[in-house]
């Protein structure tokens, strides 16, 4: 099992339906029933904590560009709103109609599939699970060295050639890098930042890892040109702090256990798409998702997992502005 950091951008159907039944559910599992105070009082309705909470895991999409402590009383007007118009409409009979009826049959099964998840599927993923898997993932990382190297790219082995003997005149390298490199890094002066040896097409990698701290390659070449590499540094790897973490391995497990139930539900039962066209588009979706899902798998494996290390100061140029893109593996 390996995770990342963008691991919640996975986008396999029971991945979405997890990541929907996690966030209703944990909203109803935060306050303690002494802590539920009434906020607000409308015509006689009490909103309390609990409710604005709820409230809040169903709009949070409305919400991204608002400082959070914006959000607290934005979220009450809006149930107050609510309720209000709740209140007129049942006065003036809208709570007899069948616009109304069909409503509150997708809403019912909205909250009967919130409240089954929180009851039922969120006990599976235990303290002892995701300690687990995260223990298993760090220690694959405390075995996986990291380097941190500058490279200049350049078009024919005379240019590398070239510049081998200008770094040997004392010409400094970051400054060579800025002026002759082909790829993104050379605004970085070719700092590609910490990587790993999987992470970096092989010739490159065998190269980079081979050097010792401070030593400058040969000529190498790949499919991206001709290449001189400077080894600034040495670690192994290290993971996040589990409390760090803690909370987006208990989504994939989440995800996984009601991917499992999901199936076993499926089975149980009898479920019929009468539309011609929407199964031939269903199941196009079904295996667009299932790629999407399994490439994206292929790369975070190859890139170090879940408990991956964070970003620092000091690696802030391994990124994709850096340029080190280019040389990544593709997912296959």
């Amino acid at each position: 099992m390996s995770f990342s950091r963008d691991f919640l951008t996975y986008c396999a159907a029971s991945a979405l339906l997890g990541m929907a039944l996690v966030m209703p559910a944990r909203a109803q599992e935060d306050v303690a029933p002494k802590d539920d105070k009434v906020i607000a009082i409308v015509n006689g309705h009490e909103i309390r904590v609990s409710e604005v909470q709820m409230a809040t895991e169903d709009i949070i999409g409305q919400l991204p560009d608002m400082p959070p402590k914006l959000r607290y009383p934005f979220v009450v007007e809006y149930l107050i709103e609510r309720h209000l118009l709740a209140q007129y409409a049942v006065k003036e009979g809208i709570a007899d109609t069948e616009e109304y009826k069909r409503r509150l049959a997708l809403y019912q099964a909205k909250a009967l599939r919130d409240a089954y998840f929180f009851q039922k599927i969120r006990p599976m993923v235990t303290e002892e699970m995701i300690r687990k898997a995260y223990d298993e993932e760090a220690s694959k990382l405390q075995q996986t060295e990291r380097v941190r190297a500058r490279m200049i790219l350049v078009a024919t082995e005379k240019e590398a050639q070239d510049i081998e003997k200008m770094l040997a005149d004392g010409q400094k390298f970051g400054e060579l890098a800025k002026k002759y490199s082909l790829d993104g890094s050379k605004d970085y002066g070719g700092d590609l930042g910490y990587f790993t040896a999987a992470e970096m097409v092989p010739e490159f990698s065998k190269a980079t890892f081979a050097l010792k701290v401070g030593e400058t390659s040969q000529p190498v070449k790949t499919d991206f040109g001709w290449h001189i590499i400077r080894l600034e540094d040495r670690k192994q790897g290290a993971a996040q702090p589990y409390d760090q973490v803690k909370q987006a391995i208990r989504n994939v497990l989440l995800r996984q256990q009601v991917g499992e139930v999901m199936q076993k539900i499926r089975a149980a039962s009898k479920v019929e798409i009468l539309d011609e066209d929407l199964k031939k588009y269903a199941e196009e979706a079904s295996k667009a998702a299932n790629n999407y899902q399994e490439g994206k798998q292929k790369a975070l494996d190859q890139t170090g997992g879940a408990v991956a290390p964070a970003a620092t100061d000091d690696n802030a140029a391994g990124d994709a502005s850096s340029g080190k893109g280019d040389l990544q593996l593709p997912a296959q």
